[in-house]
């Protein structure tokens, strides 16, 4: 299953802050990313924070993954979810007639 986590910085980190939390949160992340849970990731445009395209069981595995990353244990960021999946419509294009 393909979920979106979308995040959103709660509260900005102080250079100090950053200092210890980042150390952690990157190779989290990446490790997420090698494990195969993380499939891509950007940086938001529209706002401080990131989107992971995970591949997951479930959304509540997605929710369990991310929230135990230190920039959300530490209440620095939240994430919206939502499962994704093909365009079905589009299935309306190739059907015979």
């Amino acid at each position: 299953m393909k979920v979106m986590a979308v995040a959103s910085i709660t509260k900005p980190l102080s250079p100090e802050q950053r200092q210890q939390i980042m150390p952690s949160e990157v190779p989290a992340t990446l490790k997420l990313y090698l494990d195969g849970k993380i499939e891509q990731f950007w940086y938001r445009q529209d706002a401080p924070g990131v989107i992971f395209l995970m591949n997951v069981e479930s959304v509540e595995q997605a929710k369990a993954t991310i929230e135990a990353l230190p920039l959300v244990t530490n209440g620095f960021a939240k994430y919206e979810f939502m499962q994704v999946g093909p365009l079905a419509p589009l299935g309306l294009l190739i059907q015979a007639k």
